[in-house]
């Protein structure tokens, strides 16, 4: 079964303030982050649920999933909910921030 992916507002905003934050440092870098970023979200049409609840997910009443996607020192969690033939791409957040919470 191939899944539609969509990409909420809000992460489109949180890929965005990222891309630009890394190509005022790294430009080259920053081109290859956001091609491999936006790759990875679209390989969510395929098998979506292999990506293990977020720990976001208990505080919420639906399931609340992440895939990973950077190397270790500079992780990007892909938060993504499953409404049955759609994937909802909810935020996209630096490893180092805060867990969400329904604040």
């Amino acid at each position: 079964m191939t899944y539609h992916v969509i990409i909420q507002p809000q992460a489109e905003a949180e890929i965005e303030a990222a891309y630009l934050w890394k190509r005022d440092n790294a430009p080259q870098a920053a081109a290859r982050w956001f091609a491999g970023i936006v790759e990875a979200i679209n390989a969510l049409d395929q098998f979506p649920a292999r990506g293990p609840l977020a720990p976001e997910h208990e505080h919420f009443t639906q399931e609340i999933r992440q895939l990973l996607y950077g190397p270790r020192n500079d992780v990007y969690r892909i938060l993504f909910t499953i409404q049955g033939d759609t994937v909802h791409v909810l935020h996209v957040r630096h490893g180092a921030q805060q867990h969400l919470t329904e604040d």
